[in-house]
Formats: C-alpha cells, sequence, structure tokens
C-alpha cells in the first residue's frame, strides 16, 4: 500500500512541527500540488534554531504496516540532507526512530530503508538502548531537515510505501 500525492486534501493530514517549540523562528509546511507531495519552508539558526519538520499519522498505509519489511520514498531533492521519521509507542514522546538520506537534485529515485537501517534518537543523541522498531506501533511518519545550514529547503515527494 502506497501514500501518493494525487489529492490536494492530503496536506491537511500534515503538520508542522518547527524550532519555534524550542525558541527559534524556522518555518515549514507541506503542500500538495501536481501529483507530489513538498516538504518546504526556511531554517533559521537565529534564537537557537535550526530544524523544521512536517508529520502526519500513517493511515493509508494499515492494515499493512504491521507487516512490513521497512519503508520506500521516491523522492526529489535540493541538495539537502533530510531525515525520515517514525514516532512509536515504543519510545517516549520526545523520541523517533530516523534514517537520513540526501535524494538526487537531478532526477527522481527511490530510496529503500529497511527498519534496520533506522536509529532510535532523542533531540538528536542516539538512543543506544532502544528498542527495535515494531511496525504495528507506529504511529507518525514525518520529514526532518535539521543540517546546521540556514536558508529555503524543497524535498518533492511523489510516493511513500511499504516495503515486503
Amino acid at each position: 500500500m502506497a501514500l501518493i500525492f494525487d489529492n490536494p486534501d492530503e496536506q491537511n493530514r500534515w503538520f508542522a512541527v518547527d524550532d519555534g517549540v524550542m525558541g527559534g523562528i524556522s518555518q515549514s509546511t507541506f503542500s500538495v500540488a501536481d501529483g507530489e507531495g513538498r516538504f518546504h519552508g526556511e531554517v533559521s539558526l537565529e534564537n537557537g534554531g535550526g530544524f523544521a519538520s512536517v508529520r502526519r499519522e500513517p493511515d493509508g498505509f494499515e492494515p499493512t504496516i504491521a507487516d512490513a519489511k521497512g519503508i520506500a520514498l521516491t523522492v526529489l531533492g535540493d541538495g539537502r540532507t533530510y531525515q525520515l521519521r517514525l514516532k512509536s509507542t515504543s519510545l517516549n514522546d520526545a523520541s523517533a526512530y530516523r534514517v537520513k538520506f540526501t535524494p538526487s537534485q537531478d532526477n527522481w529515485e527511490t530510496l529503500h530503508f529497511p527498519w534496520h537501517v533506522f536509529e532510535a534518537v532523542r533531540r538528536g543523541t542516539l538512543l543506544s538502548d532502544a528498542p527495535p522498531i515494531v511496525p504495528s506501533n507506529i504511529h507518525q511518519v514525518g520529514f526532518l531537515i535539521a543540517d546546521r545550514t540556514a536558508g529555503p529547503f524543497c524535498l518533492q515527494v511523489s510516493k511513500v510505501e511499504v516495503l515486503f
């Protein structure tokens, strides 16, 4: 099952959690147009900031995410490094499983992320004692940019799908 971006109402399911929660002024949004999703905005390093993120509940994958072996993204980048983040009931609220990726700027590509490549983090710090991902415990999927570089960004996403 895949999350595709053929319905503009999809953008209403995503919400931003930017560094304003810690005093920063970065801004992001997730928009849907022309069959793709776009995570875009501007990262600011002012006021101790430096990250922007968007999240959504993983409905649309159900019930198959419980049996999945990972997640694949079809993306086009802008030269910056992003994170795919998964919130799970296996971790506390300030933690997530992440995988970093720097997608091509020239061509759409599909990146495959089996569960074992995700690492548990809390505010950027690796959690060495975290349990492995249990797919049925995932309750949010999202994207984050925190590459310590100020300026505009745009990650284009045409598909998010589970791997079997």
